[in-house]
């Protein structure tokens, strides 16, 4: 007897329809074709031994299984529930005409238990897309698949659950959830508070900026000096998530298996920071079965490499394409899978290998020469990327110990977001732009315009300070965003003399 159950290949973000065929014949045999990998091909011993555990088995005949499409690699445990349901429906221990209405998916445990898989969102999504009436899945993946709206979900603890479902003997608890509810419930839950910081409101407006223009930082300072208290704080001053933007990151996070347990959605902006030892491979995504890296995983969100230099000066520069085009493509000889990669990069460093170069109080013992060659570690392509760069003193005592309250994240948030409006509505033509950190040359040219005065200071600064070419593009952006926090219309003189001050590394002869 031939039967067909559902089940979906993940590969980069979407999802493809894979039709299970089983066929049941005379012989003694089991062959499972259609470009498994090993895990599925173990699925018979998997599968063999949950059956027996419920009081079934694999029928002792000839089982052929065919996963189609056959150019389709099909990797990983979750095709167990797909696969089992379907050797019990061919040996005629199912009888239902519903198996075609539904993806089912799942790992089995030897005991018959359901394990959550990887990728639930983007499953859901194609199941809705080819019509079918729900999913069934393990429980612990159900409010995750329920977030998309308009199709059954059905969440099981094992495998006889199913069984008797199909059989009509029992019947699955459907799982629904509010996704306008459970979104705007989640919003703006933090712990962390730029009212938390003591001083440092230059580095806090520096910030500020960077929100309001999607603008990438780094950040130089001494040891200890809040850079990284600072960094952590930044999500709670960006604007809050779309719904749209929620469900994009959240099939990331499912691809990769970073989904919380009965997690349905990303509702808080990422925060990344991986370890200065991370691989390129680890950071931008890939391995033998591709998957989401750091700067996927931080879409819409804030990747932060603290202690930058430390960094494989090839895991830096594999960044370089993916901060300029806002995706990653990996490549391999038969197929290829792109991941949204729209991130702020914010990173902190020491300025020597010391930490104490330029410090007010303690000196540098650094050699002649170790501070620029410490700097160099960072390459001026990938510096070219980051807008804004400042420089971070330590804290004084009469500020740390001051009663006075730091201005909170919500205030801050309100001018960002009022900042972030004024951009929306700027670059409603122009295709792929949503902040002015993406302005590419053409669009800066026409946008940012300055009258004589701001001309003769942008001129005078960069000669008078030895400011890079480089520095041209990015001051009049960062300018830019400044004039939007305030609501202005035309490039003031203030707001550039304000964003020539984030150029430290472009001086001349900075770091000696």
């Amino acid at each position: 007897m031939l039967v067909k159950t559902f089940g979906c290949a993940v590969h980069g973000i979407k999802a493809t329809l894979v039709t299970v065929e089983t066929n049941i014949s005379g012989g003694v045999f089991f062959f499972l074709v259609g470009l498994p990998d090993i895990a599925v091909k173990e699925s018979q011993h998997r599968i063999g031994a949950a059956l027996k555990n419920i009081g079934h088995k694999i029928p002792g005949k000839g089982v052929t299984i065919n996963m189609a499409p056959a150019d389709i690699k099909k990797e990983g445990s979750a095709y167990d529930l797909t696969t089992a349901i379907g050797i019990l429906a061919a040996d005629d221990k199912i009888k239902s005409d519903q198996l075609a209405d539904y993806i089912i998916m799942g790992e089995l445990s030897l005991d018959g238990e359901l394990r959550p898989i990887k990728g639930v969102l983007p499953i859901a999504i194609e199941a809705k897309e080819k019509g079918f009436k729900g999913i069934i899945l393990p429980k612990q993946n159900a409010k995750e698949a329920a977030s998309v709206g308009d199709i059954e979900v059905y969440g099981a603890t094992n495998i006889k659950e199913v069984i008797d479902f199909f059989n009509g003997q029992k019947s699955l608890e459907k799982t629904v959830i509010n996704i306008a509810e459970e979104f705007y419930s989640q919003l703006g839950k933090s712990d962390l508070d730029f009212a938390d910081v003591k001083g440092q409101e230059n580095i806090k407006r520096a910030l500020e900026i960077s929100a309001a223009g999607g603008h990438n930082v780094i950040m130089i300072g001494p040891p200890g000096s809040g850079k990284t208290m600072i960094a952590k704080r930044l999500p709670t001053i960006l604007p809050p998530l779309t719904i749209e933007e929620s469900l994009e990151t959240t099939k990331i996070h499912s691809v990769a298996g970073k989904m919380g347990k009965g997690t349905s959605l990303v509702t808080a902006r990422p925060f990344r920071s991986p370890h200065h030892t991370i691989s390129d491979v680890a950071l931008v995504g890939g391995g033998s079965f591709p998957q989401p890296g750091e700067i996927s995983l931080a879409h819409h969100g804030v990747l932060f490499l603290d202690e930058l230099p430390e960094f494989s000066r090839n895991v830096l520069e594999v960044m370089r394409q993916p901060l300029e085009d806002r995706t990653v493509t990996i490549s391999r000889a038969k197929f290829s899978v792109e991941y949204p990669a729209s991130f702020m990069l914010v990173s902190a460093m020491n300025p020597c290998p010391c930490g104490y170069y330029n410090h007010p109080e303690k000196e540098c013992v650094c050699a002649p020469g170790v501070v620029q060659k410490y700097l160099n570690k960072i390459s001026g392509p990938l510096l070219d990327r980051i807008d804004i760069h400042i420089e971070v003193t330590p804290v004084a005592f009469s500020e740390l110990s001051s009663e006075r309250k730091s201005e909170s994240s919500e205030k801050i948030r309100e001018r960002v977001i009022n900042a972030r409006q004024i951009q929306s509505q700027r670059f409603e033509k122009n295709q792929g732009v949503y902040c002015n950190a993406q302005m590419s040359a053409n669009v800066l040219r026409s946008i940012c315009k300055i009258d004589e005065a701001g001309q003769t200071l942008l001129k005078n600064a960069m000669e008078k300070l030895g400011l890079s070419a480089r520095a041209y593009d990015r001051i009049l952006k960062v300018a830019r965003t400044i004039a939007d926090l305030e609501s202005s219309s035309t490039i003031q003189t203030q707001h550039l003399a304000e964003a020539i001050q984030y150029r430290s590394l472009d001086r001349e002869g900075w770091g000696g």
